[in-house]
């Protein structure tokens, strides 16, 4: 075990010295915005009675890699597979490079391989919440439409 910062976590994340999976590089991405614990539970206890929404990544499989769609982007589907019941697979032909841009609402995860991994959010946060850093273990760069 070893401690590190949530921006030291990214970096040997990147480095490949660790992993872990997108929805903790997600939050490692929001903790980004905090720089110690105090400021995080000050964050966390104005926000806490604001609520909350329940979310399910929808997977998008891409010619390239895949991108994990998360609530208000725009290929984000109106009735998600919430139990997986239904088992929902979207796919496209399309590369990820495209996919982002032609796209415009962004709230997701770009994921070429296990320790390639992006966070693109141009959405406003629902109840206070925090926005992750946009994150990119790559060089690629999509920021052009955000």
């Amino acid at each position: 075990f070893q401690w590190s910062s949530p921006p030291e976590a990214i970096e040997r994340f990147k480095s490949q010295e660790i992993w872990f999976p997108p929805p903790q590089f997600y939050e490692f991405c929001r903790l980004c915005h905090f720089s110690s614990l105090e400021e995080l539970r000050k964050f966390s206890s104005a926000r806490a009675l604001e609520g909350c929404e329940r979310w399910m990544p929808v997977m998008l499989s891409a010619a390239d890699g895949s991108i994990q769609l998360l609530p208000g982007d725009e290929l984000y589907p109106e009735d998600p597979d919430y139990t997986g019941e239904k088992q929902i697979v979207m796919s496209t032909d399309k590369k990820v490079e495209d996919l982002m841009k032609e796209g415009g609402i962004f709230h997701r995860i770009v994921i070429k391989n296990i320790n390639n991994l992006a966070v693109y959010v141009n959405i406003q946060a629902k109840y206070k919440h925090i926005n992750p850093l946009m994150m990119n273990c790559d060089n690629s760069d999509y920021n052009s439409r955000l």
